[in-house]
């Protein structure tokens, strides 16, 4: 039920302004901010990733990853990377440093 509720909001414009944060080329959707938490639908093409980073915090924080459509990865650093497919959750928590993004021809 998830992944059509995300799915209404479309692609998203072309990833530029954090295009610097990536390998190939991704669509991002901000969606309606809700107690102040930041949601937004992030398009991977094809062979497209981010780049190791941290989502630092005190309190709270961290980031929670849904695959929505397609197959996907997600590595945190030291442990093996995790194959994601639709409708897969992952919390990650604050002052993880991690990666994810599509899978090559997904």
């Amino acid at each position: 039920m998830m992944m059509h509720c995300l799915r209404k909001f479309g692609q998203g414009e072309p990833n530029t302004a954090f295009a610097k944060y990536f390998v190939g080329n991704s669509y991002l959707k901000a969606l309606p901010k809700a107690d102040n938490v930041f949601i937004a639908n992030v398009t991977f093409k094809p062979k497209c990733r981010n780049n190791w980073h941290i989502h630092k915090a005190t309190s709270s924080g961290g980031q929670i990853l849904i695959c929505v459509d397609g197959e996907c990865c997600y590595q945190e650093e030291g442990r093996l990377s995790q194959s994601l497919k639709s409708e897969d959750v992952v919390t990650i928590p604050a002052n993880v440093k991690h990666w994810h993004g599509a899978k090559k021809d997904k």
